[in-house]
């Protein structure tokens, strides 16, 4: 299927990192597109595996690229660097594109320019394929733009459904369809960050953005490993994401109030999530650690209604 005049060019971005068991999947899922890919580009991030040659087997309908391991951040922003299309899309090699995941946005840009980016709905399904929900089903601020969408796949996420989006984000990277001027100019992925870094750059486009399109269909799918990192090694995870979200606020220290109050929610919930997890195992001591500096450094009703519930956790727990 030809690709109409003028229409965006989508380059499609998949970091890799020894994915030899998931890799072809994941392409084959670009390749079948109903809009077609302007490029289809693997950055191979130092795989040990078969990775190089499960992509090279695909000749000129994907470009290769080699790294030494540097992370997946770096290995998205390398793609983006080499990427010949004036709209970017991600995916990572484990998870697939729904059939017009691309179409759907592209002919959303055509009729609808001014939209700063776009953003859609996705499926979690286990490592047999088992459906276990959607993103926009999972938060308050996706049930309420499904509701507006009333039954249409499309709806404008803008004002204060953009700073609850910041808190409670429905969406992730595998939906995200932006402009590659407007991913350079938040500085494309945070290097150095192992939890989260799809998060911070979502964010950073959030902060910049009036209007933001949403597809409420599922246009892709994510996998949830039970042998990966984040559930393997959950309070790990959560420790980090909190860590990750203080720098997010550090580097939007200069954002308007409302993006501000947004990440302070963002903070907050990330807090009593990890101090959560960490009363199941019974370690409470770290639970109140953990908790506490959101009394510090956001003190009001949240945090005290927060480090009370921590507290009645101790105390059940005694």
């Amino acid at each position: 299927m030809p690709m109409p005049d003028h229409s965006p060019r989508f380059s499609v971005i998949i970091p890799a990192y020894n994915s030899e068991g998931t890799i072809a999947d994941a392409i084959d899922s670009v390749l079948a597109q109903s809009w077609p890919a302007h490029e289809l580009i693997v950055v191979d991030d130092g795989s040990s595996d078969a990775t190089a040659d499960r992509v090279r087997a695909y000749g000129d309908r994907v470009r290769y690229i080699h790294q030494p391991n540097a992370g997946v951040s770096a290995a998205r922003n390398h793609g983006i660097r080499a990427a010949n299309g004036d709209w970017l899309a991600f995916l990572d090699a484990d998870d697939l594109y729904l059939p017009d995941r691309l179409r759907w946005h592209a002919e959303w840009i055509q009729r609808e320019p001014g939209l700063d980016f776009h953003v859609g709905n996705f499926e979690h399904r286990d490592e047999t394929g088992r459906p276990l929900g959607t993103g926009m089903q999972g938060t308050a601020v996706g049930q309420r733009l499904l509701a507006q969408a009333g039954g249409g796949h499309e709806v404008v996420m803008e004002g204060d459904a953009i700073l609850q989006f910041i808190e409670h984000q429905f969406s992730d990277v595998r939906c995200l369809s932006v402009p590659k001027p407007l991913m350079e100019a938040v500085g494309g992925f945070p290097e150095g960050i192992a939890v989260g870094e799809d998060v911070y750059c979502i964010v950073q486009l959030c902060a910049r953005a009036r209007a933001i399109g949403v597809i409420t269909a599922p246009m892709a799918v994510y996998t949830v490993h039970d042998a990966g990192a984040i559930r393997s090694d959950s309070l790990r995870a959560q420790a980090e994401s909190v860590a990750t979200f203080k720098r997010l606020q550090e580097a939007l220290r200069d954002a308007n109030p409302g993006v501000r109050r947004a990440l302070r929610g963002l903070v907050r919930r990330g807090r009593r999530d990890w101090a959560t997890a960490l009363l199941r195992q019974g370690r409470r001591g770290e639970a109140l650690r953990a908790i506490l500096p959101e009394l510090i450094e956001a003190p009001g009703p949240s945090a005290l209604r927060d480090l009370l519930s921590v507290l009645r956790g101790v105390r059940g727990r005694a």
